[in-house]
């Protein structure tokens, strides 16, 4: 799943008309979705948080700047917090299967746009900024709204996308990209705010003032204090004292998380507490979190304790839970907190029981069908290998093999999710198609209209199935692992992954040779057909291999 995150600060905090002008905006865009609006009455100011597809969230993000520039007048706008525009800064944050290259290129690609359609003047920042005295948003925003006139005239401050004059209503925008910031807090079994500052200045990467012997801060040859650095990278943090608590906690900004884990920092603040004579309670996670985040922990935790990592998500969410002690204070619902399960759709059939899904598919409907059962099929398969990995990991005999296990077993879920996940998307596609082919076509454009979503519905049915009967090949390798290397009391279930990957691979090349018959001789479909041949070809080759392999061992005499 491709998610960005978007974070429009907007320069109002107090009018509550404008804000959900603003938020409409945002929520008639499909495929994005607001997640917070957190206003400022002092700061005058209003954080949005917008996930999305990349596509939806820059749109989302344009209709949103485009509301703000009618409805907020920089002339009139007095607050606490720095600002020079209606929409003040836009940040575009990578959150699952995207990167930054593609948050810059979202940027850039929002930041011309609004240049362009709306006349604003708009500054890169951050990761997409043009150049590096641009980089730092406190460079480009010095001086404020008031600044802009003089800034705009001088040269080197034109801005990279729209016109170099100032617009009083709109001011000017910063548009960047940057690594997801997540908001960290510890709690210790203390109401000293001094012990946990001095934490704080250890773990964070600004570190401390340098001091010499004898206490004094040491200063360099031009009389500036030096700083001997903290032990993290992209890690901003502060002791405190919660009244409503009673405790202190330490508060951390984490960065980039990808740099410095929650669960790396959470371990070392326990190192450090229990140094102190302190107990690190719990930590909470304020705001939202990236489900990567909560995954890495969960199998940091579970490697720790000896078990397995390839277990299912909703495991490795719950070791991180219980690990970091994300309910010491409040209730962590994962439900709540975690970026993609905020945003996820349901999957119709993937929720029903089995009782339920085999009753739809003995109705007279035609979706869900074959490809959605293909898709099953390797599901099911993925889950089998799994199964014997763990059987083997666990046992003492085989305890050489474990690190083989393990990752036949953390690959064998990543495959049994995307499975699953195409059986609701096989019948969607399906869907698709109809629906366009029921579009109206009585005028040109309607026809142009029609025609155009007939061959995107057509090319997504091709696409479903030929991805699932390409990762029936992987599916089988893993099967072939633990035939070769599994526990020998479970051959026969290592044998039957090998088989159903196998059926999901022929029947999702029955479906794609279905489909392929509608299409149009276009370079797709013949991309599309070649792709299907081979990987059929390839498929039966491996589960020959594999079943001939099967059959002698399990014929073989027992010792």
């Amino acid at each position: 799943m491709k998610l960005v995150e978007c974070v429009p600060n907007f320069s109002e905090g107090r009018s509550r008309d404008v804000l959900d002008a603003i938020a409409d905006a945002i929520r008639a865009v499909k495929g994005a979705s607001l997640l917070d609006v957190d206003p400022g009455e002092a700061t005058n100011r209003t954080v949005f948080t917008i996930v999305g597809a990349p596509e939806a969230a820059a749109e989302a993000a344009f209709r949103a700047i485009a509301r703000a520039a009618e409805l907020i007048d920089m002339a009139q706008h007095h607050g606490a917090h720095a600002r020079m525009g209606a929409t003040d800064v836009c940040p575009f944050v990578p959150v699952s299967g995207v990167t930054m290259d593609d948050c810059v290129e979202i940027a850039r690609g929002l930041a011309k746009r609004v240049g362009d359609e709306l006349g604003i003047p708009i500054y890169l920042y951050e990761e997409a900024a043009s150049r590096p005295e641009r980089r730092n948003l406190a460079d480009v925003r010095k001086g404020e709204y008031e600044a802009l006139p003089d800034k705009l005239a001088k040269p080197e401050w034109a801005p990279d996308f729209g016109p170099a004059t100032f617009n009083p209503r709109t001011g000017a925008t910063a548009v960047g990209a940057r690594e997801f910031l997540i908001a960290y807090n510890f709690n210790l079994n203390t109401s000293n705010r001094k012990l946990a500052h001095d934490i704080a200045l250890d773990i964070r990467e600004q570190g401390r003032f340098a001091r010499d012997a004898d206490g004094k801060i040491i200063r360099d040859a031009d009389g500036n204090k030096t700083r001997k650095p903290g032990m993290f990278q992209c890690v901003k943090a502060v002791g405190w004292y919660i009244d409503e608590y009673a405790r202190a906690q330490i508060s951390m900004n984490l960065t980039n998380f990808n740099v410095t884990p929650i669960h790396t920092v959470f371990d070392e603040v326990v190192a450090q507490a229990e140094k102190r004579g302190m107990r690190v309670t719990g930590s909470e996670i304020v705001g939202l979190v990236p489900l990567k985040a909560m995954l890495d922990a969960g199998r940091h935790y579970l490697a720790k304790q000896g078990e397995a990592t390839g277990v299912a998500e909703e495991r490795l969410v719950e070791s991180a839970v219980q690990s970091l002690g994300l309910s010491d204070l409040t209730p962590f619902d994962p439900n709540d907190k975690i970026i993609e399960y905020r945003i996820r759709t349901p999957k119709p059939l993937v929720s029903m029981d089995l009782g339920e899904f085999t009753s739809e598919l003995a109705s007279d409907s035609p979706a869900p069908g074959g490809g959605s059962v293909a898709a099953l099929c390797g599901a099911i398969g993925a889950s089998l290998s799994s199964m014997v990995a763990h059987l083997t990991y666990g046992k003492k005999a085989f305890s050489d093999r474990r690190p083989a296990m393990n990752e036949i077993a953390e690959k064998a879920h990543e495959l049994r999710t995307f499975f699953l996940d195409a059986i609701d998307r096989d019948t969607d596609a399906f869907n698709d198609v109809l629906a366009a082919r029921r579009l109206p076509k009585k005028t040109d454009a309607e026809i142009a209209a029609r025609e155009a979503a007939m061959e995107k519905a057509d090319q997504d049915a091709i696409r479903v199935p030929l991805g699932v009967l390409k990762a029936a090949l992987p599916c089988m390798d893993l099967a072939r692992g633990v035939v070769e290397s599994g526990n020998p009391a479970s051959l026969s279930d290592a044998g039957v992954a090998g088989l159903t990957a196998l059926a999901g691979a022929e029947g999702a090349y029955y479906n794609v040779l279905i489909n392929l018959q509608g299409a149009d001789e276009t370079p797709f479909a013949t991309e599309a057909r070649r792709e299907a041949d081979e990987a059929i070809e390839m498929a039966r080759k491996k589960a020959g291999a594999l079943q001939a392999d099967v059959i002698k061992r399990l014929n073989a005499p027992t010792e």
